[in-house]
Parts: C-alpha cells; structure tokens; sequence
C-alpha cells in the first residue's frame, strides 16, 4: 500500500529537525516528480518518485554514519515503504550502500539530488532566487571548486550522463521546476 503525501511528509518531519535539510528533500521530491511527469508516467509512478525524492536523505541528520543504511534497513521498511523506493534510495549512495543506480527511478533519483542542492546555493546568491537563473550562471559556478564545496561534482556530471541529458539540458529542466 503506497502512503500518501502527508504521511511521508510526517515521516520526514519526525526525523528531520533541520530546515535546510528539509528543504532539500523537498527540492529533490519536486525534482524527480517533475521527470516522473515529463517522462508520461502513471499517477501512482508519480508518487513513487516524489517520495523517493523526499525520503531519500531521511537519516542523514540523526544517523549520518549510517546514511542510508540506517533508513533503508530499518527506519522505511517498519513503515510499509516498498522495495522500489528503498532500492532508489540506496542507489543515490552507492559508495555507502554498493547499490548502483540501475532503474529509471535510481538513475532519476540519482541526478537530482546533489545539483538541487547545488542549484538552491546558487539561487541564494541571487536577488531574483531561480527566477531568470541562466544556465550558464549555474555551469559557471561548478568550475568554482569552493562554491558549495561539499557538493559532489563528479556525481552531478554522473548524474545527467545517467538519465541521457546534457548538463545543460538537466539545468533548465530544473531551473523551470524550481522557479515555478
């Protein structure tokens, strides 16, 4: 049985204090339901998405030793969520979990998490947030290694390789998700 919104929305809120953090998944829920429903899937595809994106990072802040392992393993299974889900949510850490993103859900899952929190540092140096963002200014800020340090470059290139897109491309997908 697939859990609605609020009561993953609520699951998130029990394990997650920080609101940056909570932003985050947020982002990364809008992000992969966005593709979900650009990609023509069901209504119940849709959600799928949408609640991997936004459980993806679930023991981050409690257990970070153990991300995502901690969640996957115990946390999300108790709760009813289904292997799908557990599995995209492994596979958007495969140096912690050894699980590659192989599905479409994985790779999707996989290419939005570490460039939305990218994109979201970029939007906060500008007057406008994502409103007007330009590519280029988001491309321009991946050559500076000290901007958003902490962001994996690497997985962000990975990423837009995994679902066939240019960087570019993946960018303005995401800049029009996230101004809207």
């Amino acid at each position: 049985i697939m859990k609605d919104r609020s009561e993953s929305l609520e699951v998130l809120e029990e394990y997650i204090e920080s609101e940056a953090l909570k932003h985050h998944c947020k982002m990364v829920a809008t992000a992969t339901e966005a593709y979900a429903i650009s990609l023509e899937k069901s209504k119940d595809e849709i959600e799928k998405w949408w609640t991997a994106g936004l459980l993806h990072d679930l023991d981050w802040e409690k257990f970070p030793d153990e991300h995502p392992n901690k969640a996957v393993n115990e946390i999300l299974p108790e709760l009813g969520y289904s292997d799908e889900i557990l599995d995209a949510i492994r596979a958007h850490a495969p140096e912690r979990t050894g699980k590659q993103p192989e599905t479409e859900l994985e790779r999707y899952l996989f290419a939005c998490d570490e460039i939305s929190g990218f994109m979201h540092a970029v939007s906060l140096m500008r007057p406008t947030g994502f409103d007007g963002m330009k590519v280029k200014s988001v491309t321009k800020k991946l050559k500076t290694a000290n901007f958003a340090a902490s962001v994996s470059r690497e997985d962000i290139y990975k990423g837009a390789e995994l679902i066939g897109k240019t960087l570019n491309e993946h960018i303005q997908f995401l800049i029009t998700v996230f101004s809207d």
